[in-house]
């Protein structure tokens, strides 16, 4: 870190009444944020530092198509490049509604600094690798995504003078990030890149995917919701014992989003009988919602998130040397591969299987 980084954070933290904390870095993720624990007596806070430098420009509210692809990835795929803007204004949105994200103390939108309410360690992923049954932490959870899917989201999110737009969804961001597989996997897996026959296949079959992703894009979605960005809190009640990390990438979405990343979790095993327990329990709760259109819906929503994963995520981590995603790979292909048993994806399963061998899949 730069010194003049290091000044900027000091005095933003003096300047809100901070400066007589104990600093505690904490590691970080795949992202540009930092974190550090803040102590002061029997308190704690979380200082979250995103350097606006260091994203690329994000989405603005009616851009075309060719101007996000012109602005790069973050603006194509509506990406909110760790913006502190979208971070507190998002968080507002959800704590007015009585869920556990974390309450916002103090921020400079313009420097890329906050300070949070520490919401504590419990993540759902240490827990259950701790022997904590999971069944009652995904119930709830999944009581929480009822309970955002009740209500139809606004088009901006705000507090104070903050504003931030809650995009859709929408087929060209869809469409953004799943070819990530294709400009990722090859060069990960050794084979050759992929003929322009095959990515007119590639591009065909997935289209009406990313339409119909479009065209349910009705919901507040989180887009990262998995074990390691929910937090067990036990003391809280109902759907707030659920805590919320990682949220300012929020969108208007498919209702089936949300879900296909917490019950196809790329860091964590997910049984088929989990995943089938839940997806239950969510349509139980939403009796409106068509079952067999749902269904359709979240197999071809996940298999299209499993691509990205492999290549944005993973395939493109492991080439910039952070070689520990390679042990997450073979469990997205097993999802993958769940995914396109469902025979209204059989002509992406016979693409997967003509253009990228079993040996390939790793």
């Amino acid at each position: 870190m730069s010194s003049e980084r290091e000044a900027a954070k000091a005095a933003f933290l003096e300047t809100h009444g901070f400066g007589d904390v104990r600093r505690q870095p904490l590691g970080g993720d795949a992202s540009t944020r930092s974190y550090e624990r803040l102590h002061r007596g029997d308190e704690s806070f979380i200082f979250m530092d995103q350097p606006p430098a260091l994203e690329s420009v994000v989405c603005p509210p009616g851009a075309t198509d060719a101007e996000r692809l012109a602005l790069g990835y973050n603006a194509a795929a509506r990406l909110a490049a760790g913006s502190v803007a979208a971070f507190v204004a998002t968080a507002d949105y959800l704590t007015r509604r009585g869920l556990s994200a974390p309450r916002v103390f103090a921020y400079d939108v313009a420097q890329g600094l906050a300070v949070l309410e520490d919401l504590g360690d419990g993540l759902y992923a240490t827990l259950i690798a701790e022997g904590q049954d999971e069944r009652p932490l995904y119930y709830a959870a999944v009581d929480l995504q009822v309970a955002l899917h009740a209500e139809t989201p606004p088009d901006v999110l705000a507090i104070g003078d903050v504003r931030w737009p809650l995009l859709t969804y929408d087929a060209l961001a869809l469409k953004h990030a799943t070819d990530t597989f294709l400009e990722w996997w090859p060069q990960f897996a050794g084979i050759p890149a992929f003929s322009p026959q095959a990515v007119a296949e590639w591009d065909a079959l997935w289209a009406p995917i990313w339409v119909r992703g479009e065209a349910g894009a009705s919901v507040f979605t989180h887009r990262d919701y998995h074990a390691q960005n929910l937090l067990w809190l036990p003391q809280r009640e109902g759907v707030a014992r659920v805590g919320l990390l990682d949220f300012q990438d929020a969108l208007r979405a498919h209702p089936a989003w949300d879900l296909t990343h917490l019950l196809q979790d790329a860091r964590r095993d997910v049984s088929p009988a989990l995943e089938a327990a839940m997806l239950d329990h969510y349509l139980a709760a939403r009796t409106s919602v068509d079952r067999e259109a749902f269904i359709a819906d979240y197999r071809a929503l996940a298999a299209s998130n499993a691509a990205r994963i492999l290549g944005r995520v993973f395939a493109r981590q492991a080439l910039l040397g952070r070689r520990q995603y390679e042990a997450y790979m073979p469990r997205t292909w097993r999802y993958l591969e769940r995914n396109l048993t469902d025979p209204a994806l059989a002509d992406l399963k016979a693409w997967f299987d003509r253009y990228v061998p079993a040996e390939a899949r790793r």
